[in-house]
């Protein structure tokens, strides 16, 4: 494997198994980074909590919270966390933080639905705190992410502590109604290879989705992901994982560790739409009653009704979406998502879609693409007619426009349009002047380009329209500016000035091209914003 790969063996392994190796060798290298972009360490900043991954002396792996309504970490350097806290007392890995120990770090922000993930080792160590060095840097998109906000509570002054070897009713009870559930993992092989390490993850779905098989075993499917299949590569090669629940409303923890088997061919009818099973063994429990120092709750859905659907493109369809009962929709930021709950089979299922209109118009849309095997996207295009009433949570998310007033440049690939198309209208109602190109195959997989074009021509917004695969028919310098795929030259030549803000949108190997392009063009990094589909 190069030295230059930002993945193991096992990762490799999985990547390959599953037909992906080739599409993220392309723009991995790209996504993960040997330091935290000013972006992520601001979002790190600001956190009250994080998750974190490690192994105790005995090199069993737990995750665990630390938390902190002050905000726990600091960011001193591009490749360096100092915590402010450590785990708690009681905690699995109170103690595991030593100099030289792997560790694996998720920063996610349940109200915004973002996430981050850093891989690296401890530096350094005191009695309150410890360094962190950073191996590797990558974002994560935010699906799955259920919608939560925190208070600062006062922690139990000396934590119950249950440990044991099985899990008791009222603990399968806890994870029976779980819709979170945190892992650790990781491999070390020989050598200084960064891909090496611990890794903190994260699942989530409907309440139950981990389910209890017995007082010594847990399952849970795993649909699509970012293709890197880090927890799954490291459990390959280490099958040891740890698992974190946490108690939302009381700030318990429940921490597990065990060993894991992966189905690659789940029973379809037991699991229906899964692309695999995770089982997991469970060897320790370690159960800390009102550990932590804050609390969260969910706020209140929101009813919604199917006010209009308009086919877009091959697969893609537009729903607006008013408030049920002639209720006002909140107001939301150009760029922001919003959670649609949906029930299958009884079973309850959650997605997150952009919004595609102004933010100042008086409904809601989103843009979706009926993906093969995709039981929400399809459930959504097969029954959401008008009429139709879905539960929808708080429009949120952080990929969204400042108050500038200077160019901006907006790059979309396919489907990664749905946000840029609320953008352009919110930075033409402003009079700040856009650029924008967008990718696809050809027309007919082009979704809101005659919206674009609208834009476009009534505000004066510079338009490039780039298909790799013209359809037959379709005349250059008319339906299209240029053929084939978007280069780092098209790119650069494209810029207005090296000193405008980008946002771009798109599949993740398209998304690290252009950001690498748009920094090779002079651009700063941290006046560029990605966000990832697919």
């Amino acid at each position: 494997m190069p030295a230059t790969s930002p993945f193991h063996v096992g990762e490799t392994q999985i990547q390959a198994r599953l037909g992906v190796r080739e599409a993220v060798a392309g723009f991995a290298r790209r996504m993960v980074r040997d330091h935290m972009p000013e972006q992520h360490r601001e979002f790190y900043r600001q956190l009250p909590c994080v998750v974190v991954a490690a192994r105790d002396g005995d090199g069993r792996p737990w995750a665990t919270l630390i938390a902190d309504p002050a905000g726990v970490v600091t960011s001193p350097a591009p490749d360096r966390l100092d915590f402010k806290a450590g785990p708690v007392t009681g905690d699995a890995l109170a103690g595991a933080f030593v100099a030289g120990r792997d560790v694996g770090v998720l920063g996610i922000e349940f109200a915004t639905r973002r996430r981050n993930r850093v891989n690296g080792r401890v530096s350094d160590a005191d009695g309150h705190g410890f360094g962190f060095r950073v191996d590797q840097s990558f974002g994560n998109c935010p699906q799955y992410i259920h919608d939560r906000h925190w208070r600062p509570a006062a922690p139990a002054a000396s934590p119950r502590r249950r440990l044991g070897a099985e899990l008791d009713a009222v603990q399968q009870a806890w994870i029976a109604d779980a819709d979170t559930v945190f892992l650790a993992s990781g491999f070390r092989g020989d050598g200084e290879d960064p891909a090496f390490g611990m890794d903190a993850s994260h699942r989530g779905g409907p309440p139950g989705f981990v389910r209890v098989l017995d007082a010594h075993t847990l399952a849970w499917p795993e649909y699509a992901g970012n293709n890197h299949y880090n927890t799954l590569g490291n459990l390959v090669m280490d099958p040891r994982i740890g698992l974190l629940f946490v108690d939302f409303a009381s700030g318990s923890l429940l921490q597990l560790s065990g060993r894991a088997r992966i189905d690659f061919s789940p029973d379809a009818a037991r699991w229906p739409g899964a692309q695999r099973v995770v089982e997991v063994r469970v060897e320790a429990v370690n159960d800390l009653h009102e550990a932590l120092p804050l609390r969260w709750h969910a706020p209140a859905a929101l009813e919604v009704e199917v006010d209009e659907v308009v086919d877009e493109s091959a697969g893609v369809r537009s729903f607006w979406l008013v408030g049920a009962d002639g209720a006002s929709l909140p107001p939301f930021q150009a760029g922001q998502h919003v959670p649609l709950e949906v029930t299958l089979g009884g079973v309850r299922a959650l997605r997150t879609y952009s919004l595609s209109s102004a933010p100042t118009a008086p409904r809601w849309r989103i843009s979706v693409r009926a993906l093969a095997g995709g039981r929400v996207s399809s459930h959504l295009h097969a029954a959401a007619t008008p009429g139709a009433r879905l539960r929808a949570g708080l429009p949120a998310g952080q990929f969204v426009l400042d108050g500038g007033a200077g160019p901006l440049v907006l790059v979309a690939g396919g489907i990664g349009v749905t946000p840029l198309a609320s953008m352009l209208a919110e930075a033409v109602a402003r009079g700040r002047p856009v650029t924008f190109v967008y990718a696809a195959r050809h027309g007919g997989e082009a979704p809101l380009l005659d919206e674009v074009r609208g834009l476009a021509r009534s505000h004066g917004v510079r338009l490039h329209v780039a298909f790799s695969r013209p359809a037959p028919g379709e005349r250059p310098g008319i339906d299209f500016d240029s053929a084939g795929r978007l280069g780092p030259a098209a790119v650069q030549a494209l810029l207005p000035t090296s000193a405008c803000d980008a946002r771009v949108c798109g599949p993740p190997g398209f998304v690290a091209a252009v950001t690498h392009a748009l920094e090779g063009g002079g651009v700063a990094a941290a006046r560029i914003r990605g966000e990832t589909f697919g």
